[in-house]
């Protein structure tokens, strides 16, 4: 009697357990039930559609030609504090796409750096920008970023990381400079990057714990970033709504895993893509960014001497959304 009751309650268990951890449907933008496709798309080779929005000046007519890529919980609505007079000055031409599975992106359930890599070179190929284009990566669309200086660095006329992700997990970092500013970070934060580094099967189930980051009510933000976001609040984001509407766990669940999975490389792997001057890499850093802690990006760009690296006192993770510091970064990539 007692073998057949064990077998039944091994069995209710793995049923349960395989229901908690198991990813939810998707509502794919287009399909039946799913939100509805508003927004230009291209479809890419392995048959997953990208949405992008275009700006500035004409493609036809611009100097300078770059390719925006979102952060966390972001898309391609994105909104920058960019003086018109500047765009047009510099004839600068922006393309911002919604990464897999945010905004109306189909998911990709092999998401990873590489593949993010190869889709904004797709991307760029499918609206014909040109051969070579810049890229500008906010936080956790740093990854991207550094995936096309790994993968696609040919493609590139020069590269901007701001407020970069940072991989605690990266082979070339010292383990008590790893350690010391992993410890920085709220700890619903830490336990969130471990689980989605060491068991990202189980992230759907970690999520709607009240330990994770996503249940979290400790924001780790600086003053300044809480000024800025107050400012922000007074204007209603265009496209808010559209972010998670395919599903938390297709745009940001994978976005954690894909970020904190093993890499085939890490930063101190890439090669210098302009060894004759002819393009930059530039890091934006905050020093009181509480997010992303400055020792690790400062620490990568004196390893990494052909990365220049800019600290900017007193702000915070939120940075890009002041106008001086948006000029900046774009002046510092297009203006040599």
């Amino acid at each position: 009697m007692f073998v057949p009751i064990a077998v039944a309650l091994a069995v209710g268990l793995l049923g349960w357990a395989y229901q908690v951890i198991k990813p939810p449907p998707s509502k794919i933008c287009g399909s039946p039930g799913g939100p509805p496709v508003t927004s230009p798309r291209v479809k890419l080779s392995d048959g997953r559609h990208l949405a992008y929005r275009e700006t500035g000046v004409a493609k036809e007519e611009a100097k300078y030609k770059i390719i925006i890529v979102h952060g966390f919980d972001s898309s391609k609505d994105l909104s920058l504090p960019i003086p018109q007079e500047l765009i047009e000055e510099l004839k600068i031409y922006f393309l911002f796409f919604d990464r897999p599975g945010y905004g109306e992106s189909d998911p990709d359930p092999s998401r990873s750096v590489k593949s993010e890599a190869n889709d904004i070179q797709e991307l760029a190929d499918k609206l014909e920008i040109g051969s070579k284009f810049y890229v500008i990566g906010f936080s956790m669309g740093a990854y991207p970023v550094y995936g096309c200086l790994k993968y696609i660095p040919h493609r590139l006329l020069g590269a901007s990381l701001v407020v970069p992700f940072v991989h605690y997990w990266w082979p070339c970092l010292p383990a008590n400079l790893a350690k010391e500013a992993f410890e920085k970070l709220p700890v619903q934060y830490q336990m969130t990057f471990r689980v989605a580094h060491h068991f990202p099967w189980l992230i759907n189930w970690w999520m709607s714990q009240k330990w994770s980051m996503m249940r979290s009510k400790v924001l780790p933000f600086s003053p300044r970033d809480f000024e800025i976001l107050k400012k922000m609040s007074e204007t209603p984001m265009v496209g808010q709504e559209k972010i998670r509407q395919q599903g938390v766990y297709e745009c940001l669940y994978r976005d954690i895993i894909a970020g904190y999975t093993e890499w085939e490389f890490d930063p101190m792997d890439l090669n210098n893509p302009f060894p004759d001057n002819e393009g930059s890499v530039h890091i934006w850093q905050g020093f009181e960014d509480r997010m992303i802690p400055f020792e690790i990006n400062r620490y990568i760009s004196e390893k990494v001497p052909w990365i220049q690296y800019h600290e900017v006192a007193n702000a915070g993770h939120l940075l890009v959304f002041e106008t001086k510091n948006c000029e900046a970064i774009l002046k510092a990539l297009l203006c040599r």
